[in-house]
């Protein structure tokens, strides 16, 4: 019978994944219809499937999702592009560097599906008054919106997820992945205005209509934008402090956000509209699946077999973690290879003995979240650009952005992979220094290739 409810539970879960990476049906659907397969099957009972679903997460999602919804309408996002835009004297590669700064640090504080929703159409109007092309700014708010996401418990769904499967917190994603995120982040900027330079070329009148926006008239509720950011910055500050004091990253959002409908009295209905419940419903589902994996023992006999083929070795197991999830972030969503990772990774520390596992979790993070660079599909943040560009005319196509984000996508790991060698060798600040000095040399290295794959790409813009 057990051999029978494995099998059973491994196919339910390859079929939910297939239906998944298809987009023939909603995401949600397939997640949900897999969870209440392994339900109406026996597979897990429903008392476990509650205990597999991870509310800390979901909490975490709702509550920034709610502080994010109601912060938007103050049009604070607006102000930011349009003071970035003349802060660069309406010169493009400058505007490219600005926006994707923003949309960096943004995807960090905030979430990096949230931030490109708010940052793309400001990028199109800014655009269209430059008369240049849209699409080297949006590839790049891509790319930095993975990148940005990496660096912070909150800022890509992969990170809340090991955030609240372990005990680490927030200052232990920025102190351990902010140094190889900033590198490669500034190393991607680089290069990307390096493809586009020859193609961002403006007139000098059309730069001054950039420097004649106003930037105050995005602004629309002064008083509402005050009570947002006072709320925000708290709810920051909380997550600072949150392992220190004890609580939970969710109980920390979900302060926040019942602050912020308390201090600005708003229906309740509009504010929980800007909660994403097919997201929300996604994890659901996606947690109970993976449960019943984990319920018949899949995913042990997973974790022994990973053991077996690394020798147990910590440090080659981190290596193997971070480019599996590299290349399968690059052409599966990296949720659900995430919601599977995590208990792999914890049934690999207890049959191999591994007492710290921070090591992996770091390698877990970095893999899937630049992965998600790697192609159009590989992160919700990539799709949804794409399909705001499709809407106003701009087509960019898999294989026009798979020539400038795989490459730069294996650019980032190997860079990960130079940075993970030496925070294992040399937990200290010469891992930090080491990796900036490897950036150096990969990118005078990789100057030479780069431009032969830019070559095409310039020759067909």
């Amino acid at each position: 019978m057990h051999e029978q409810q494995l099998v059973i539970a491994t196919a339910v879960f390859l079929l939910t994944y297939a239906v998944i990476v298809s987009e023939k049906i909603h995401r949600t659907v397939a997640a949900f219809s897999g969870a209440v397969v392994v339900l109406l099957l026996g597979i897990i009972d429903l008392e476990k499937a509650i205990r597999a679903i991870d509310f800390n997460t979901i909490g975490l999602l709702v509550g920034m999702m709610i502080i994010v919804g109601i912060t938007r309408h103050t049009g604070v996002f607006e102000y930011l592009a349009i003071r970035a835009a003349k802060g660069s004297k309406g010169e493009p590669l400058r505007i490219i560097a600005a926006l994707s700064l923003i949309t960096a640090v943004l995807s960090a504080l905030l979430d990096n599906v949230t931030t490109v929703l708010l940052i793309v159409p400001v990028t199109f109007a800014i655009a269209r008054q430059l008369e240049v092309t849209p699409i080297p700014f949006l590839i790049a708010e891509i790319l930095a919106s993975n990148i940005g996401g990496t660096a912070t418990l909150i800022g890509d769904p992969p990170n809340i997820m090991i955030g609240s499967a372990t005990a680490l917190g927030f200052m232990d994603f920025v102190f351990n992945l902010t140094p190889i995120v900033v590198v490669i982040y500034v190393l991607t900027i680089l290069i990307i205005r390096l493809i586009y330079r020859k193609q961002l070329v403006t007139k000098p009148e059309l730069q001054a209509r950039i420097m004649d926006l106003n930037e105050k008239e995005a602004i629309k509720d002064p008083v509402l934008l005050r009570r947002s950011l006072i709320v925000l910055s708290l709810t920051i500050f909380g997550f600072v402090l949150h392992q220190y004091v004890h609580l939970e990253s969710s109980v920390i959002a979900l302060a926040g956000a019942s602050l912020l409908l308390l201090i600005t009295r708003q229906d309740p209905e509009h504010p929980l509209q800007s909660v994403e419940w097919p997201v929300i419903f996604f994890f659901i589902g996606l947690f109970v699946v993976v449960g019943a994996l984990e319920e018949v023992g899949v995913v042990e006999a997973v974790a022994s077999w990973a053991l077996d083929l690394t020798g147990g070795n910590i440090f080659s197991t981190g290596v193997l973690v971070l480019w599996l999830s590299a290349i399968a972030s690059s052409f599966v969503d990296n949720i659900p290879f995430v919601a599977t990772m995590i208990p792999l990774i914890q049934d690999m520390g207890r049959l191999g003995g591994i007492t710290n596992l921070d090591f992996l979790w770091w390698s877990l993070s970095l893999g899937a979240c630049l992965g998600g660079n790697g192609t159009i599909i590989g992160a919700s943040a990539n799709l949804i650009v794409i399909g705001m560009a499709e809407k106003r005319g701009e087509l960019i196509s898999f294989m026009d952005y798979f020539k400038i984000g795989f490459p730069l996508m294996l650019m980032s790991i190997l860079l990960s992979t130079a940075y993970l060698l030496f925070w294992y060798f040399s937990h200290t600040m010469t891992a930090m220094v080491v990796t900036l000095a490897t950036g150096v040399i990969l990118a005078l290295i990789s100057k030479p290739v780069f431009a032969r794959i830019i070559a095409p790409v310039r020759k067909n813009a």
